[in-house]
């Protein structure tokens, strides 16, 4: 037999055993946590991601997978690390997939996951602490990290790029973000989930974000919640997804909705820059007036870089000289191509509105009976859904 060594109570012992008593009614007092991912041919990124959540140091009380028509067997991925999962027969998008997901969660908390992004050990304490310590806080968002996934240059470009506009924007937000966003079940199913008119990934949570200031609700930028994002990013692709999926369903969302342009990359430097770059194309009118025109740009040039000089010291300061000046011409070419966006968008807008002799019907003026009727139905799948059911749940979203 072995020494018996006998384990008397020390002093020492004490910091421990408080330590493990606080951190266990912590636990024990956190908002149930539903985790959502929507995935179409997610791959190894997605597989990253779930291995992410469940090797943190929270777990959710349930993680749902959306299989919305994959073909690459991301829901057999997502049954190995023990998720729910809903397969739909075909792609819908991630907002009818998120809904999907919405209508069988039984968490307090709806915690909104990408596929492409991975998050931290600690993630999702932070969101669970979070809705505990601040019962204000109807909803939240977090921030891609400045390590991206993938190495080359345009993906570093736009994830740095979206990394540094949230770190330095109001924690008081008036939109909300699908890949790391948070909210309370009851919040969600109020105003009737995502807006599933919106069949591809684009400005479908940030409409939502605008139902909830508009119902009242508190959404919270948590700067410290960080998720990094996997996805890889080549020129065309960026530009193309800028432009169709970002700047033009966003305009008509903002003329729609009449809402103020002060929020994220919407801010008054912005607007300016924009304008600094479409000067700035007058250069090729220099050799018509040299001293006039040349003097315009040169001006529009350092309007640039004058309104933006905290983000390039913030590129210069995470990936040097070379970095920074090749973001600057890519952040040059956003502005020209963003703006132009913006003009085709509010023309389209207004001879749209035009033709039809009356403003487009924003969403506040819905009747309140159309979102409870969305909420009832809501709750209804919550209370007949089983997760070992092959039915699809079904949810009529407040639409456009």
């Amino acid at each position: 037999m072995g020494d018996r060594r006998s384990h008397r109570f020390t002093p020492e012992l004490l910091p421990v055993i408080a330590s493990f008593y606080l951190n266990s009614a912590m636990v024990f007092n956190q908002p149930s946590l539903s985790v959502i991912v929507p995935v179409l041919d997610g791959g190894e990124d997605f597989r990253r991601c779930l291995q992410s959540i469940r090797q943190g140091e929270t777990q959710p009380s349930e993680l749902i997978v959306v299989n919305d028509g994959s073909r690459d067997g991301s829901g057999e991925i997502a049954r190995q690390f023990g998720a729910k999962v809903i397969d739909l027969p075909w792609a819908h998008g991630p907002a009818f997939a998120r809904n999907r997901g919405a209508s069988i969660a039984q968490g307090e908390i709806l915690f909104f996951v990408d596929a492409d992004v991975t998050v931290q050990r600690d993630t999702l304490r932070q969101v669970a602490q979070t809705f505990r310590e601040q019962p204000q806080v109807d909803a939240l968002i977090g921030s891609y990290d400045d390590q991206p996934g993938a190495e080359n240059f345009t993906s570093q470009y736009r994830n740095l790029l979206h990394h540094y506009t949230h770190q330095v924007s109001s924690t008081e937000a008036s939109t909300f973000w699908g890949a790391c966003g948070a909210v309370r079940r009851s919040v969600f199913l109020s105003v009737g989930g995502f807006d599933e008119s919106y069949r591809v990934p684009c400005v479908e949570d940030i409409e939502l974000g605008y139902r909830f200031k508009r119902a009242g609700y508190c959404i919270r930028l948590c700067k410290g919640i960080q998720v990094k994002h996997l996805k890889r990013w080549e020129p065309v692709k960026m530009i193309k997804t800028d432009v169709l999926c970002r700047a033009l369903p966003w305009t008509e969302l903002l003329l729609r909705d009449r809402q103020p342009m002060n929020d994220l990359n919407l801010k008054r430097g912005n607007q300016l820059s924009v304008i600094c770059s479409f000067l700035s194309l007058l250069v090729v009118l220099a050799p018509l007036a040299p001293a006039l025109f040349g003097s315009i740009t040169l001006l529009a040039f350092a309007g640039i870089i004058g309104l933006n000089q905290d983000i390039y010291r913030f590129f210069l300061k995470q990936r040097g000289l070379v970095f920074t000046l090749k973001s600057m011409a890519y952040h040059w070419l956003f502005y020209v191509y963003s703006g132009m966006a913006y003009a085709f968008g509010l023309a389209n807008y207004q001879l749209r509105s035009r033709h039809t002799r009356q403003p487009l019907v924003p969403l506040t003026t819905i009747p309140l009976n159309l979102r409870q009727s969305a909420q009832v139905q809501m709750e209804q799948r919550v209370a007949t859904y089983s997760s070992n059911s092959t039915a699809v749940p079904q949810l009529t979203s407040v639409g456009r």
